[in-house]
């Protein structure tokens, strides 16, 4: 769903959107994995910023990193009901109402995360990687159909503009966000500092190669189509049509992509629930989400909360009719918005940290600028020149609801004795206190 709505920003400069985001995320990357490779504390960014800027960068780091997940889960809900309904459609000529197909997503994932995130994110792994090789099926049969010759337009950005790259590269980079998730299970990890590094890494190169192969291959595709590429509501089952695959290939890529978007949805709540269980630990919450379920041992109250809050979005757009592509486009922003602020901050807080290791060197400050400069100018393209509404409310929305939780986090923590409380004791400890 992204790579359409990138095109309709973008055109031509689609993919090369997407290669810029790629880069500029593995920026992001190296400079995260100079916090995974020491420490291996539950809370993903926040922890990392929290324990080498003041304390207030966490809890605005904390606040922006919960925008950022909800609202990825809550846009990637519609994703689940968009590709369930085109499978109803093409299946049998029917469709469930969106408001229902919404909320059963978020009751099932919210199920699985409060027994046991271990099992369903071993499913959902396993689902995951087949969906992607599906949709590499799609993307290389694609290009192999059109004989291997480069796309002309494409290289040379035909029609392309500064301004209209610029706006796509913000959608382009939420492709990737969330790369960096891995952080936030710490110790629950088998051999922490070595596999969470690892994921790190691949994520953000792995994810980046393969939406910029999507995106090349579907504006391909799409050309001479008499609907547009952001106008389709399913452009890999026409790609896979078009390229002469199977019958069966279309529904199974419709299917694998109603998976990713539910796998998504898991990850990012449970995320965001490790995020607000540390924001309880150390009072910037109240401390209730900062406790474990004493069989399942998950933050359960967090998770309950993360859902809800994920659901409410998603839930209220699609009863109001909103177009789902719409959903997706504008809470994925607003979610970019927080990812691209936690990953400011851990670049500008790497440094700092490597500076109390005795590891400081002028690459590691040349990495942390670079990547700084690169989310800035993401940030910076969002919102100069300004795009049309409702995408131009979407920074003050960010900023209210930002500034919002900061507020409310500062005002709490004056008033509650746990106020600077910190996760103490070796990892076994830890482990056996969150999931």
């Amino acid at each position: 769903m992204t790579v359409p709505l990138v095109f309709g920003l973008a055109g031509e400069g689609c993919a090369l959107a997407f290669l810029i985001s790629t880069i500029a995320i593995l920026l992001v990357a190296l400079n995260v994995n100079q916090f995974a490779r020491i420490s291996a504390s539950p809370g993903s960014l926040y922890t990392y910023i929290k324990d080498h800027m003041h304390p207030r960068f966490g809890v605005l780091a904390g606040w922006a990193l919960l925008i950022a997940y909800i609202g990825t889960a809550a846009a990637v809900s519609v994703g689940v009901t968009n590709y369930a309904n085109v499978i109803l459609r093409d299946r049998f000529g029917l469709e469930a109402y969106p408001w229902l197909l919404t909320a059963l997503v978020m009751v099932v994932a919210c199920y699985l995360a409060y027994r046991d995130v271990q099992m369903s994110t071993r499913l959902m792994l396993w689902l995951e990687a087949a969906s992607v090789a599906l949709i590499a099926v799609v993307a290389i049969s694609t290009i192999v159909q059109h004989g291997w010759r480069p796309d002309i337009g494409q290289f040379t950005l035909k029609g392309v503009t500064p301004e209209k790259l610029r706006v796509g590269l913000v959608l382009a980079i939420f492709s990737s966000v969330g790369f960096e998730s891995a952080t936030s299970l710490g110790s629950e990890a088998r051999n922490p500092l070595i596999a969470i590094p690892r994921a790190v890494k691949w994520s953000a190169v792995l994810a980046g190669v393969f939406f910029f192969l999507c995106a090349y291959a579907e504006v391909l595709g799409f050309h001479g189509e008499s609907q547009s590429l952001d106008k389709s509501l399913a452009p890999l089952h026409i790609l896979a049509q078009k390229a002469g695959l199977p019958p069966i290939v279309g529904t199974l890529t419709d299917l694998g992509a109603v998976l990713s978007f539910f796998s998504c949805f898991l990850a990012c709540i449970t995320a965001a629930a490790r995020v607000l269980f540390l924001m309880g630990r150390h009072g910037a919450l109240h401390a209730l989400l900062g406790e474990a379920h004493e069989e399942n041992q998950t933050p359960h109250r967090a998770v309950l909360l993360s859902s809800v809050a994920a659901f409410v979005p998603a839930g209220v757009m699609t009863f109001r009719g909103i177009n789902l592509f719409d959903i997706y486009g504008l809470i994925g922003t607003l979610a970019t918005f927080g990812f691209v602020t936690v990953y400011i901050l851990v670049c500008a807080a790497a440094p700092l940290y490597l500076r109390t290791q005795g590891r400081l060197t002028r690459g590691g400050i040349a990495v942390s600028i670079l990547a700084v400069l690169a989310m800035a100018a993401a940030l910076l393209g969002s919102v100069y020149p300004v795009p049309p509404a409702p995408y131009s409310l979407l920074p003050y929305l960010y900023v209210g609801l930002l500034l919002s939780g900061f507020t409310w986090s500062v005002i709490w923590s004056s008033r509650s004795p746990a106020s600077e409380r910190e996760i103490s004791g070796d990892m076994n400890a830890l482990q056996n206190e969150a999931d």
